[in-house]
This record gives C-alpha cells, sequence and structure tokens, in this order.
C-alpha cells in the first residue's frame, strides 16, 4: 500500500473517545490485540487515549505524533489503519481554507471476556499464539462529546487485512458501508440447503450464529458451499449448531484449500503492488468482472429477466458445484456457457459432463474458465468443419511387395492339369453343315423307296 504523502505533519488531529474503557483494557490492548495488530498500532492508540486531558481549541498538528512515537509519519499511518481495521478507532477528515483536520474516534477495546466472546477475534488470536498460550489467556481472565467531524474515511477490516498470503490471485477488497462491523453474507444458499433437508432454518440460522458463519467465511476465506459442508458437519442431534465443531471445520477446509496455510493477519497486499490492474475496456473483460462477483443465484435472475431461480434449479446447480468443488465464478461461468448452448435450458447432465472435466484441469477463475470454454468450442468447431470438408478418395491398388515363392504358387495354380483329357473344339458351322446333309439324304432315300 502506498502510505507515503496520506497524511502531512502539517495536518491537524482531534481525540475522541467513545463509551467507557473497561478497567483491564491495558490487559485487552497488551496480551489480546498486540500479538493482531503490533507494538507500534498499541502504541499509538494509548498516545492518542492520554492526549485527551491535554487537548485544547486548537488542534495539534501529527508532527507531534512523529515526535511522541519516534517513528516516520507513514509507520503512523500504517499503525491508524490496522486499528481502523481491528476495530479500535475511527477516522474522519475535514478540510478547510486549504487545512486539513482529522478527529480520531478512539473505540472502547473489548475486555479480555468479550474478547474471548468474539468468534473472529478469538480465533485470530488462536491462530497467532498457539493454543497452549491461547488456553491459558482463556482460562486466566466495557465522555463521547459530539463535534462536526467531517467525512467517515474509516476502512473495514477485510481492507487492511487478509488471514493469508496469496500466491497468484489477489483478492479483491469488498467495501463495507459500515466500518469495524462485521459483513453480513447472503446465506439464501444455506436456507435453501436446510429446508430441503427438512432441518429447522430458524434453530440453526439465529442471529448469533448468522454472525458466525459470517465470520468465518470472512477468517477463512470459504465458497458457499464450503460453509454448507462445515454447518451439516456441525449439526447436532437436536438440530442446533455447534459452533466449536463448525468453527473446527472452517478451518480444516481453509487448511485444506491452502495447502495447510497458517491464518494470520498479515498486511493486505493492494492490486497495484502486484500487476498494474486496468478498468474492463471490452465487453468480455465487463463480463468477467460481473462474473467474478455475482452470485450464481444472481446470474441466473438477471438471466431470466429479474424473475427469481427457481428451487429445482437452484438444487441442480447447489448439487453439481458442491461435487465438483467449482468456486462460484467458475460455476457462473459454466451456467452462463450452458444456458447459451442449451437454447436457455439448464441440462444438469450437461452440466455435470463440463464441470467434472472442468475440475480435472482445475480451472479457479472466471477468467480461466471463460478462456478454457472459448478453446474448447474452437477445436470442436475446426474438427467438426474439417470432418465436413474432407474430399473422398478412391481406393487406390495395393502396391504391397509380393514374395517370389507366392508368384510361383499362383503360376502353378493356373496352369491346366497334364493328366486331365484336354476338352475337344466345337466347331459349330461345321456340325450343322453335317447334320444338313445327312438330312437331306434321308429325304431322297425316302421318296425313291
Amino acid at each position: 500500500m502506498r502510505f507515503l504523502g496520506q497524511v502531512l505533519p502539517v495536518d491537524g488531529y482531534f481525540c475522541l473517545l467513545k463509551g467507557h474503557l473497561p478497567n483491564d483494557y491495558t490487559t485487552s490492548l497488551t496480551h489480546l490485540y498486540q500479538p493482531l495488530i503490533g507494538i507500534q498500532a498499541v502504541m499509538l492508540y494509548q498516545t492518542l487515549l492520554h492526549e485527551l486531558s491535554f487537548q485544547q481549541e486548537s488542534p495539534q498538528t501529527h508532527h507531534t505524533l512523529m515526535n511522541y512515537l519516534n517513528i516516520p509519519l507513514d509507520e503512523i499511518y500504517k499503525a491508524r489503519l490496522k486499528l481502523e481495521g481491528i476495530g479500535l478507532l475511527k477516522s474522519f477528515k475535514k478540510s478547510e481554507d486549504h487545512f486539513t483536520v482529522y478527529t480520531y474516534e478512539l473505540q472502547s477495546p473489548f475486555s479480555p471476556n468479550d474478547f474471548f466472546d468474539d468468534a473472529m477475534l478469538s480465533q485470530l488470536l488462536y491462530h497467532q499464539i498457539g493454543y497452549q498460550k491461547f488456553e491459558h489467556l482463556k482460562n486466566h481472565y466495557t465522555k463521547w462529546t459530539y463535534r462536526d467531524r467531517g467525512e467517515n474515511i474509516t476502512v473495514s477490516f477485510n481492507e487492511i487485512f487478509q488471514t493469508f498470503t496469496p500466491s497468484l490471485e489477489v483478492v479483491q477488497p469488498v467495501v463495507n458501508e459500515e466500518p469495524s462491523e462485521v459483513i453480513n453474507v447472503d446465506l439464501t444458499w444455506i436456507e435453501q440447503m436446510l429446508k430441503q433437508r427438512m432441518i429447522p432454518v430458524g434453530k440453526v440460522l439465529t442471529s448469533d450464529n448468522r454472525k458466525l458463519i459470517s465470520q468465518m467465511m470472512l477468517l477463512y476465506d470459504l465458497d458457499s458451499y464450503e460453509i454448507e459442508k462445515s454447518v451439516l458437519w456441525a449439526l447436532n442431534e437436536e438440530n442446533s449448531l455447534d459452533k466449536e465443531e463448525f468453527k473446527t471445520a472452517c478451518h480444516d477446509l481453509f487448511k485444506s484449500k491452502h495447502n495447510n496455510s497458517s491464518v494470520k493477519l498479515v498486511e493486505k497486499v493492494e492490486t497495484d503492488e502486484i500487476e498494474n490492474k486496468k478498468e474492463p475496456q471490452t465487453k468480455e473483460e465487463m463480463l468477467i468482472q460481473e462474473l467474478e462477483t455475482i452470485s450464481p443465484k444472481q446470474l441466473l435472475e438477471d438471466l431470466s429477466g429479474g424473475k427469481q431461480a427457481s428451487e429445482q434449479d437452484m438444487k441442480v446447480i447447489r448439487e453439481v458445484m458442491t461435487s465438483q468443488g467449482l468456486p462460484a465464478p467458475v460455476m457462473n461461468v459454466l451456467i452462463h456457457y450452458v444456458l447459451l448452448q442449451s437454447n436457455m435450458k439448464l441440462s444438469k447432465a450437461y452440466l455435470e459432463k463440463i464441470a467434472s472435466h472442468w475440475s480435472r484441469v482445475k480451472i479457479k477463475t472466471a477468467k480461466e474458465a471463460m478462456e478454457f470454454a472459448k478453446k474448447e468450442k474452437e477445436r470442436f468447431q475446426q474438427a467438426s468443419a474439417k470432418r465436413q470438408s474432407a474430399p473422398t478418395y478412391k481406393r487406390k491398388d495395393s502396391k504391397e511387395i509380393v514374395p517370389d515363392w507366392f508368384k510361383e504358387r499362383k503360376k502353378q495354380t493356373n496352369k491346366p492339369s497334364t493328366a486331365e483329357p484336354k476338352q475337344p473344339v466345337i466347331n459349330l458351322e461345321k456340325e450343322k453343315a453335317e447334320l444338313e446333309a445327312l438330312l437331306n439324304q434321308k429325304n431322297n432315300n425316302r421318296f425313291q423307296g
């Protein structure tokens, strides 16, 4: 991320504290938050917190923070973003008369008990410090002033952090209107799956469980079908969701999906640091971008003119998607391709045939799926055209080499046998003349007698 120039030393700032600090907030900052966000972010939080009592009518400058913390301004900016991402700070920016003033609204950290009640934070800490230290901490141990603060520019969790380091793919950040809040995930897929299995939706998808599912989906970067598997695995005999079993299932799927990568907070890699990301220029690029972000359900509804996707179609898609393990963007391309090739009919057999092929060649993105489908179609068309245009050839005489012994044998076979008598050659004209002469002679003798 490009931090230089985001904030200038002459820019001013005010501090506010929302709510009340828990008595053991320093314990939470040191033992629970610091392993996740680092010492510089914690130092910045505590510095802003202790400046509340020294504030005057005029703002302090960021140069003051540089002197307090003894670190460059770009490092202060990075630490600020980590505080925003973890939910300890909200930032507001206001520009007046060529002078920029920030308002830093400090959020109360969780007390240790509340920290461990938060599924995402507790899971992150578990993976960061290990089982033994985590269990030890867990076993050992909640005057807001209004001012015109300007535009809310606080970044969200997934704009700053990701839970694994990507090797090739770049995960695009999802914009969240409410900073520092968990993104609400569309759980329609899970609702339909539970209904078809006659499992009470209301009992499974409680408000707490919805939050947990959303957190785990974001934390472990899981697709809808993977979350479905985890939910089914974690259901007990009373059709209630065992939260610990669910978190364990999500973690196991993450390890399998990302080759046993560890789950740790790292700063999010910006797209322009890996490749020069450009806005889509062609219709095909725009389509690929759409297929990368839209859900299969929304795609079906868009292709149906806004009509609600049928349960039967959704069942077919879910079964194919889960059985072959296709990511949602790849499934979108497959749906789009099959509908175009089948006169807008969603054939399960056709879907399964192509899906199994794409699964074997390990297609992971919408772009890969689109390019592969185009190549396969071109190859089929070329083969078909070649068969139709192929000329009809007459069968050529055999030019095989015949051995001498076979030729001699053939000559001997064709020779007439000397043991058999020769057939006499019949002269028809001579026989006819002799027969007429014989008849004339017999007639003359009869007349004379």
